[in-house]
């Protein structure tokens, strides 16, 4: 388990990032913030150089600790983790899916001139599913395979420019109600997942399974901000912060 102050340290700056991060005017710009694309970079590089393998430490523990009779969740768990990994990015592609859909219905009837507000639905829908997105991380700070002050400073460094991005475009979404009310969810989701680590123990394999799934939703939320091609992203900020990042895993 991570150091007790520093995980406190670091709940409370992830959760000041989305009640911080609006004031930062310069990442609204068009073409596409390079510090938004290099944040996005930064993210991808810890799931794929730290959290992937870290799923795959918890898959082979699982494994040994089984019944050597149950041959049923040796042979599947493997391929379960990567499910879940499935789960969590085709679940977020939904939810955007969903919240443009409502935008775009706004804006037409805009153009017609026909009074309207943004579907109060898809917003709780929305800051829900962030919310324990957002506490899932918060847990994670105190449950990862890997430990000490380096990686938990690693971790938190990753997640907090993940919830610049992530913070961009729901507030591209939902605008004045999320500066009103969905960043301060957020911000409590970080700090109520992390009271839960210090309270809750889960099984092995129920972690590996969320780790996973939350994996499948970072990488799907950096993308879908990055390639639409109204963001105007910049790839050379993007590459330099995934390839910077590696190597800052790599060394570490």
């Amino acid at each position: 388990m991570a150091p007790t102050i520093g995980v406190l340290f670091l709940a409370g700056a992830l959760a000041a990032v989305h009640l911080g991060a609006g004031k930062l005017q310069f990442l609204r710009a068009v073409p596409r913030s390079r510090w938004l694309s290099l944040c996005g970079g930064i993210s991808v590089a810890y799931v794929f150089v730290h959290l992937l393998p870290e799923i795959t430490e918890h898959q082979s523990r699982v494994v040994e600790t089984t019944e050597p009779t149950n041959v049923v969740l040796e042979a599947t768990h493997e391929r379960s983790l990567f499910i879940a990994a499935l789960v969590g990015f085709a679940f977020f592609y939904g939810l955007e899916q969903a919240a443009r859909r409502s935008s775009r219905g706004v804006a037409r009837r805009a153009t017609a001139g026909v009074a309207t507000r943004p579907d109060a639905s898809v917003f709780w829908l929305h800051i829900g599913s962030f919310a324990a997105y957002n506490a899932l991380i918060g847990y994670f700070l105190l449950h990862r395979e890997e430990t000490g002050l380096a990686n938990l400073v690693l971790y938190g460094t990753a997640m907090g420019l993940h919830f610049v991005v992530n913070d961009y475009g729901l507030r591209d979404h939902h605008r004045d109600v999320y500066d009103r009310l969905g960043r301060w969810i957020l911000a409590g989701a970080i700090l109520a997942g992390t009271v839960l680590g210090f309270l809750v123990g889960l099984p092995e394999l129920v972690l590996s399974l969320l780790l996973a799934f939350l994996s499948g939703g970072v990488i799907l939320n950096v993308i879908k901000e990055e390639l639409p091609e109204d963001r105007e992203s910049r790839f050379w900020a993007f590459g330099a912060g995934l390839a910077g990042y590696t190597a800052v895993l790599l060394v570490i």
